[in-house]
């Protein structure tokens, strides 16, 4: 009675199952039908209490340009196909030749994720979080195909409901590079020893500004990236804006010794992303893969992500033998 159109498959669920028994499924949110030729868009805006409907009904808007936009992209390159030659495809891709595993710990955002993953170049496979991707990983290891980097991604709960210290003890023994998205930073934060606390007030679906730590990153307002190599936020502004969707955080005042924070919320100085200062571990608390977030930063913080977090080749010799198979 409240809106003017029924929802129909808006907010519904699509799903498989699989011949274990599995049950997997996703939200028909910021989705595009296609039903006899026509291209259906729905998308909606994060309604909370302290929602305001003006700037709901321009974020509705927003998300479904994106939606619209990527309909018409397509549309054009199917004309383009028929009367221009073939493009030459780029191989510059930092991602081009790695594998990336990203481990879901049941967020609707994980496939907008791996999306912005795969952009980069990188084959990317999804585990759900558990025994099952440990399992997984063990195995990719045993057969020499052990991944380049593991994404640990947001998530509903505490990092202790998805068991994610298990995670990051595997990786960590088995020298596997990690990058963390929002749950994914706080894990790491418990991991090594910090505190996590609540927030006051909720930001789910907030924008907000993040300023880059000037004291570890001194030359972070420069353009040139000889000037800031090795950071996750090489090549990104000093200030910029994020989407965060979190009531969680990892408290200042305790952060582990281990770990850096590499930038904060300018209003009032929550940590929103934190590197190992000898593994390469690193994690965002804002969402990265976020309409809210501009793309072309999101993209960047991941490639840098890939290009940046790794092991020294001559220190990186685990080969997935164990020393009882030996």
């Amino acid at each position: 009675e409240h809106e003017r159109s029924p929802r129909c498959w808006y907010g519904g669920a699509v799903g498989m199952v699989g011949f274990d028994g599995s049950l997997n499924t996703g939200l028909t949110l910021r989705t595009v039908r296609v039903q006899n030729g026509v291209a259906e868009v729905r998308a909606g805006a994060t309604l909370l209490y302290d929602s305001s409907p003006p700037a709901e009904e321009l974020e509705t808007e927003l998300k479904a340009s994106a939606m619209m936009d990527a309909i018409i992209a397509s549309h054009d390159d199917d004309a383009d196909a028929t009367s221009a030659a073939p493009k030459k495809k780029a191989n510059n891709n930092v991602g081009d030749g790695k594998s990336v595993v990203l481990i879901d710990h049941e967020d609707s955002f994980v496939h907008t994720l791996g999306n912005y993953l795969r952009q980069t170049g990188a084959q990317v496979q999804t585990l759900r979080s558990g025994p099952s991707a440990l399992q997984a990983l063990t195995e990719l290891i045993h057969n020499r195909q052990k991944p380049d980097l593991v994404v640990l991604s947001p998530g509903p709960g505490n990092p202790s409901d998805f068991g994610l210290s298990t995670t990051i003890d595997f990786l960590t023994n088995h020298r596997i590079p990690a990058f963390g998205v929002c749950l994914g930073l706080q894990g790491m934060v418990e991991h090594f020893g910090g505190r996590l606390g609540v927030l006051s007030y909720p930001m789910h679906g907030k924008p907000s500004m993040v300023s880059l730590n000037t004291k570890l990153l001194p030359s972070v307002s420069s353009t040139t990236n000889e000037q800031q190599q090795g950071s996750i936020f090489t090549g990104l502004p000093e200030s910029f804006e994020v989407a965060r969707y979190h009531s969680l955080y990892g408290i200042r005042e305790h952060m582990p010794d281990c770990l850096e924070m590499l930038a904060f919320t300018t209003e009032d100085g929550i940590p929103m992303a934190i590197a190992h200062k000898t593994l390469p571990f690193a994690a965002v608390q804002f969402h990265p893969e976020s309409i809210l977030t501009s793309p072309a930063h999101g993209l960047r913080l991941l490639e840098n992500a890939l290009r940046y977090l790794n092991y020294n080749d001559d220190d990186n010799d685990d080969d997935g033998t164990d020393d009882d198979d030996a």
